[in-house]
C-alpha cells in the first residue's frame, strides 16, 4: 500500500460523517452534555467541508458534514481540515458510497501541489473502508495527481519538451514503446499544421507517441491537445486570457493521467497514445490569419483565428491515429471558451455519433462523480465551415454554437476509426470545492477510466 491511504490500526482517531439534516443535537448520538455543547456552541450544521474536533466525546474524535451525502466527495475535504495523522470513518458508510470511491475522494481531497512551494501540513489520511480495491483506489488517484501536477506547472517548466519528458518516465514505468516527431521531421512525416502552430517557439513543436499493449487486444487510441501555453499567436489574447494559459495542455495532462491508469490496471487494449505538443508563441515565422494550411490527411484549412489552434493541431494527430483504425479513438482538448458559456467550468461536453457511447459514459461519469454532459454533432452546422479557398475554414462563418462547429471540423479528420469521441474540457477548477481544490483537474479521465475498464475488462 503507498502512503495515499493507511493500514487498519488501532492508533487511527474516529470522524463521524453527520448529515446535513440530522445535526440536531438529539440525533447526533452525543453521549455527553458537554460534547451536546460543544457541537451545539461551535455553529457546526453538517454542510460539507466542516470539521468539528470533538475533545472528550468517549469513541468520536471528530465530525465530518458531508450535506446531503449525494457523494463521497462531499467528505473529501476532510483530507486537509482533519488533523494530520490515520482515521477511520465510524460505522458503516452512507447508503450508494462505494467503498472504493470513497478512499479516492478523500485522498484527491488531500491533493497539494508543492513544486513550488511547501506543504504547511501533511494531509490526513484515511483507513481503507472494508471492500475497498486499494490497488484501484492507488491507480486513479495517482492517475488525476499526476494530471493535475502537470496543469498547475507554469510553462516555464512545462513546454513541449518537458512534457515530452514526463511521456517518457510513464513509458518507461510500464515498459511502452515512445516515438517522438520534433521540429522540421513533422514536416518531413507530413504533420504539416502541428509545425504551423508550433513553429514560432524557442521550443520545437512535437508529435509524441506512446503505444503499449498486445497487438492482438482491440487498439484504443488517447489523443489529447498539448499546447502547452497560448498566447494566441498573432491574434494574441489579452492579458487575462492569457493569465491561465498553462493549462492549454490540459488535454494532454488527462490523457497521461488516463494512461497510466489504463497500463497500470493491464486493461486488454493495444494502446495508441498521441499529443501534439506546441507552443502557440510570437515571432516573425508565426502562422498568419487567412493562411491556407495542407493537413495530414490532405485537406487545406484556411485559418479563422490563430487563437483556434487546438483544433489544427488535433486534426494531424487524429488522423494518424484514425490510420490504424482503432477500435475507439477518443480525444480530449481544453478546446473553446463557447463549452464554458454552455456548461460552465464543472460539467465538460462531449461529442460522439455512437449512442451506446455516449450512455455508458455519462453513466460511469456520474457513478465516479466524474460529470460529462454529451452534446449533439449537430450536421446543419457543417456548412459554416466552407471557406471559399480551401477545403474547410478553422473557425467557420458563425459565432454561434462554437463548441458544435470545433467537433463538427474534427469530425472531419476521423473515417476509419469503429468509434469516435470528442471531449472540451476546461481542465481547471476555478473556485474550491470537497475534493477539488483550486488548480489543475482532471475532468473525463476518471469517468472514461472507469467506461473503459468496464467495456474491455470486466
Amino acid at each position: 500500500m503507498s502512503n495515499l491511504f493507511a493500514a487498519p490500526s488501532v492508533s487511527a482517531r474516529v470522524a463521524r460523517l453527520v448529515f446535513e439534516d440530522s445535526v440536531p443535537i438529539a440525533m447526533i448520538d452525543t453521549r455527553t452534555a458537554t460534547a451536546a455543547d460543544h457541537v451545539r456552541d461551535s455553529g457546526f450544521r453538517g454542510r460539507p467541508g466542516q470539521v468539528l474536533m470533538m475533545p472528550g466525546e468517549p469513541g468520536v474524535d471528530a465530525l465530518v458534514g458531508v450535506g446531503r451525502g449525494r457523494s463521497p466527495f462531499t467528505a473529501a475535504d476532510a483530507a486537509r481540515r482533519l488533523p494530520e495523522g490515520d482515521w477511520v470513518f465510524e460505522d458503516k458508510l452512507p447508503e450508494g458510497w462505494n467503498p472504493t470511491q470513497t478512499a479516492i475522494a478523500f485522498a484527491l481531497g488531500g491533493y497539494q501541489f508543492t513544486r513550488y512551494k511547501m506543504a504547511k501540513r501533511a494531509p490526513a489520511r484515511l483507513v481503507i473502508p472494508r471492500g475497498c480495491d486499494v490497488e484501484q483506489a492507488e491507480r486513479v488517484v495517482r492517475g488525476a495527481m499526476l494530471t493535475r501536477d502537470l496543469v498547475n506547472t507554469p510553462a516555464n517548466d512545462m513546454l513541449p519538451r518537458h512534457l515530452e519528458a514526463e511521456t517518457r518516465k510513464l513509458a518507461n514505468a510500464h515498459d511502452a514503446e515512445i516515438h517522438v516527431t520534433i521540429g522540421d521531421d513533422l514536416l518531413a512525416e507530413n504533420y504539416p499544421m502541428i509545425h504551423a502552430v508550433g513553429r514560432a517557439s524557442t521550443d520545437a513543436p512535437r508529435l509524441i507517441e506512446l503505444e503499449w499493449g498486445d497487438p492482438s487486444h482491440p487498439r484504443l487510441a488517447l489523443v489529447g491537445k498539448g499546447v502547452c501555453f497560448d498566447s494566441g499567436g498573432l491574434d494574441i489574447k489579452s492579458a487575462n486570457g492569457m493569465a491561465l494559459m498553462k493549462k492549454d495542455m490540459g488535454g494532454a495532462a488527462t490523457v497521461l493521467g488516463l494512461a497510466g491508469m489504463i497500463m497500470d490496471a493491464r486493461l486488454p487494449v493495444r494502446l495508441h497514445v498521441l499529443m501534439p505538443a506546441v507552443e502557440n508563441a510570437i515571432a516573425g515565422n508565426a502562422f498568419r490569419p487567412g493562411d491556407v494550411l495542407r493537413s495530414r490527411k490532405g485537406l487545406t484549412v484556411e485559418v479563422g483565428n490563430t487563437d483556434a489552434e487546438g483544433r489544427l493541431v488535433l486534426a494531424d494527430a487524429l488522423t494518424r491515429a484514425d490510420e490504424s483504425e482503432p477500435e475507439l479513438l477518443i480525444d480530449i482538448a481544453t478546446l473553446t471558451g463557447a463549452a464554458r458559456v454552455a456548461m460552465g467550468p464543472d460539467v465538460p461536453p462531449f461529442y460522439t455519433d455512437n449512442a451506446e457511447i455516449a450512455e455508458r459514459v455519462t453513466e460511469a461519469g456520474a457513478q465516479v462523480d466524474d460529470p460529462v454532459w454529451r452534446l449533439p454533432l449537430w450536421g446543419r452546422y457543417d456548412d459554416w465551415l466552407n471557406s471559399d479557398i480551401a477545403d474547410l475554414s478553422s473557425t467557420g462563418r458563425s459565432r454561434f454554437a462554437g463548441s458544435i462547429t470545433a467537433a463538427l471540423f474534427l469530425r472531419r479528420f476521423v473515417s476509419d476509426a469503429k468509434a469516435w469521441a470528442h471531449f472540451d474540457i476546461f481542465a481547471w477548477t476555478p473556485t474550491a470545492r470537497p475534493g477539488r481544490p483550486v488548480g489543475g483537474e482532471m475532468q473525463a479521465g476518471r469517468a472514461l477510466y472507469a467506461y473503459l475498464k468496464t467495456r474491455f475488462a470486466d
